[in-house]
């Protein structure tokens, strides 16, 4: 949040040049930034994370970090999507907008950040008008892959599969990693349901290899 005060463009892009290249040289190939998400509640505790409440300067902020960084590592664009907008200012809460206010306001830095070149996507642990971003099929699939183009990987927040289950959408784990690969969700951080739960899926009949990879 301090640095986008600062409205410098070009000294955002180099100082994030500069953390990409230390890393890389420290043998670290992926961060888990920038976070994108646009946020007009004082009372959610990761304001400070994002570039404010603009999606004009978020949207240029978002394409220059991505661009400092993906010169020398992998930038992953969080937390997909409108994770800045849970009700009450509560964070893992729910989020439940417009498509006025979804498309015009929170959005827009994260299609900035995929035309910038983001190679990975954080799927959020809210939901999104009843329905968790980490297993929606409408924002993961019809709109990051088919409308924006996005090729890149998909990654969870931290155990957002299991998570699943809290916003009661699905009965499992199981069905929480079945749903979530059908919506396009590559990789599993940290909640183990891809490694405990897929291989049975595939075995029972499910498709091994989502419609998007071919």
């Amino acid at each position: 949040l301090a640095q986008s005060c600062s409205w410098d463009l070009p000294l955002i892009e180099q100082s994030e040049h500069i953390a990409a290249s230390e890393s890389a040289a420290s043998g670290i190939n992926w961060t888990y930034a920038p976070m994108v998400d646009i946020a007009r509640d004082p009372r959610w505790g990761r304001v400070v994370e994002g570039a404010g409440e603009d999606p004009y300067l978020g949207s240029r902020i978002a394409e220059a970090r991505v661009r400092g960084f993906k010169n020398a590592i992998i930038a992953c664009v969080k937390h997909f999507a409108a994770y800045g907008a849970a009700e009450g200012g509560r964070d893992y809460n729910t989020t439940d907008l417009s498509n006025q206010s979804l498309f015009n306001v929170y959005l827009r830095p994260y299609q900035a950040a995929v035309k910038a070149g983001a190679a990975s996507i954080m799927s959020a642990f809210n939901d999104l008008n009843g329905v968790p971003c980490t297993g929606n099929e409408w924002l993961l699939k019809d709109i990051l892959r088919n409308k924006w183009g996005f090729r890149g990987m998909v990654v969870t927040d931290y155990t957002a599969i299991p998570e699943m289950v809290e916003h009661r959408n699905v009965a499992n784990e199981k069905e929480a990693a079945e749903t979530a690969l059908r919506a396009g969700v590559d990789m599993d951080m940290q909640g183990t349901c891809y490694l405990r739960f897929l291989e049975q899926s595939v075995k029972e009949g499910m498709s091994q290899q989502p419609e998007y990879w071919n």
